[in-house]
């Protein structure tokens, strides 16, 4: 037993000085001792929270504002209105992209085609029906349809017009929300309803 605790011990002892022998020789500077002869230097990458070689291991911040409201004001005449202001920024370090769109319908409201405000003449009024389009960062217009009163998905995927640079570059980093409804008619003044939600997907845009 004492023959095998020394044979244990010896072992350790030899791999403790092979894995410093080692240490010590990939931190050996190369010496160039003839004239052209190379010496390789490796270029090693920490990514760290602050930046510093003792921070702690992070990767890349995603910072990205979505807007938390998509107005919308309908006039007596069916007539809607909406912001032209909406935009989604981009305020990383990393590009990114819209990588899905889906719009929910609001409680006891439900989603229809979106059209002409005509379509919606011949409903009852109070049938709590929206039409929604969408179109980001003068892309393709999306718009719902008659097929999914509940949910449906407007991107699924980037298409054009749903990227965003990096930060450094104030031209790109982000992209105009445009937007537009049909609403069917009601019988009382509705104020700040929510009658549906835009649900982004933000994804960075990487190889």
């Amino acid at each position: 037993m004492k023959n095998m605790k020394k044979l244990v011990s010896l072992l350790l002892a030899v791999c403790l000085m092979a894995s410093l022998a080692i240490g010590a020789s990939a931190a050996e500077p190369t010496t160039v001792d003839v004239s052209g002869g190379t010496g390789t230097s490796s270029v090693s990458l920490s990514s760290t929270s602050d930046g510093t070689f003792d921070g702690d291991p992070a990767a890349t911040k995603m910072n990205v504002v979505i807007p938390t409201i998509l107005p919308i004001a309908v006039g007596v005449d069916g007539t809607v209105t909406t912001a032209t202001d909406i935009r989604i920024t981009n305020n990383s370090y990393g590009a990114v992209k819209v990588d899905n769109v889906k719009v929910e319908a609001g409680a006891g409201w439900k989603l229809t085609a979106f059209g002409s405000k005509d379509s919606l003449a011949k409903v009852k009024v109070d049938s709590n029906m929206i039409g929604f389009k969408l179109a980001l960062g003068g892309g393709v217009e999306q718009l719902t349809n008659a097929e999914n009163a509940a949910s449906q998905t407007l991107i699924d995927g980037a298409i054009e017009g749903c990227y965003m640079s990096g930060n450094g570059d104030q031209t790109a980093n982000s992209i105009a929300v445009s937007y537009d409804a049909i609403v069917s008619p009601v019988s009382e003044a509705v104020v700040n309803a929510s009658v549906a939600s835009v649900l982004f997907v933000i994804c960075w845009d990487a190889v």
